[in-house]
């Protein structure tokens, strides 16, 4: 026959018998089945398996595919439309109605598995209804986008040192105005905090005139903060009205009206890193100390037209954007009065 290579791994039901004939020749000749198969490059096994198929008559190879032998059962296949149509409104997640049906033993699928088989039979959860969107209130007629109107408070955690951070920032011109390192959240906190960024600031004065006047006068200033038990303190609330500080609190389920001051912190915590690795109170005190000026008197800002907060606040940063804009004009005349005197080749 000519054999010279070793038999594929897989060939047609004519190769096949061809094989096996010569085997059988050979073995009635007095060889070995095994002395054969080795001249004619045949396994072992494959021929004593072809063997058994060629009684069976079935020596063509069987189509590509089949199921698994782990595939889900139809039984399970039923069992998992049912679960759908008595817990999948409740549920309303597929890992969730996965775990439900073994939760109450009736099949045992993994999430995917279960979610193949309800798309093979057309079936989707219901999606949940969205939660209507709360509507921002606007700011008060009495507040004016200048600073000292608006400040925003808000703490953030730095477990290593196994304490929390008070931060107030003026919105308007992104000044850090003060800072209270704590193991406690509470409204006493809140009254210390505001204290020193009221001292800071040099805005005693005003609250006391406010305190001494009887007559409905308008807040010194609005106060934003998130829903956090110390700021929705009665005690915080008493005390930010005795220093005449309206109080306005964001939407639940809305960071984004606290953006302000989770900037900070996200700036913060990325710039300065290392400040999440103290291990030291006194020591996390210092750094955002030092932290925070350098924030308010280096750092430039690009919602503020690239200047310090310090600038803002003391009134230079519109004096600075201008200057700038200045500067650009004024370079661009200089560079073509440049080209024009030294490149006298052109057009």
């Amino acid at each position: 026959m000519g054999v010279t290579a070793c038999v594929p791994p897989r060939v047609d039901a004519g190769v096949k018998a061809g094989l096996l004939e010569l085997v059988d020749h050979a073995v009635e000749a007095g060889w070995t089945t095994a002395r054969a198969c080795s001249v004619l490059e045949l396994d072992g096994r494959r021929c004593r398996r072809w063997r058994r198929r060629r009684e069976a008559g079935r020596l063509d190879d069987a189509a590509a595919g089949g199921v698994a032998l782990h595939a889900i059962t139809p039984f399970e296949r039923q069992a998992i439309v049912e679960l759908f149509e008595r817990w999948g409104e409740i549920d309303g997640g597929y890992r969730k109605l996965a775990h439900r049906g073994s939760y109450e033993g009736l099949v045992w699928v993994s999430p995917s598995t279960l979610y193949r088989v309800l798309a093979a039979q057309g079936l989707v959860l219901p999606a949940r209804p969205q939660r209507s969107p709360a509507v921002a209130r606007p700011m008060p007629d009495w507040v004016s986008w200048e600073r000292h109107q608006i400040w925003i408070y808000d703490i953030t955690h730095f477990p290593r040192a196994g304490r929390v951070a008070y931060a107030i920032l003026d919105v308007v011109t992104r000044k850090w105005l003060a800072t209270l390192v704590t193991a406690e959240e509470t409204a006493t906190q809140v009254e210390v905090v505001f204290c020193d960024a009221l001292d800071a600031e040099g805005l005693w004065p005003a609250v006391e005139a406010r305190q001494a006047d009887d007559g409905d006068e308008e807040p010194i200033l609005l106060a934003l903060s998130d829903n956090g038990p110390q700021m929705r303190a009665g005690t915080t609330r008493e005390f930010l009205a005795l220093c005449s500080i309206a109080s306005r609190f964001g939407r639940p389920g809305t960071p984004t009206d606290q953006a302000w001051i989770e900037t900070l912190f996200g700036h913060v915590k990325t710039e300065w890193p290392h400040l999440e690795k103290i291990t030291d109170p006194g020591e996390l005190r210092a750094d955002l100390d030092i932290v925070r000026t350098d924030h308010n008197t280096r750092r430039l800002h690009a919602s503020l037209g690239y200047v310090t907060p310090d600038d803002e606040h003391q009134g230079r940063g519109e004096r600075i954007r201008q200057a700038r804009r200045d500067g650009l004009n004024q370079a661009r005349l200089d560079r073509i009065a440049y080209q024009r005197n030294n490149n006298q080749n052109q057009p």
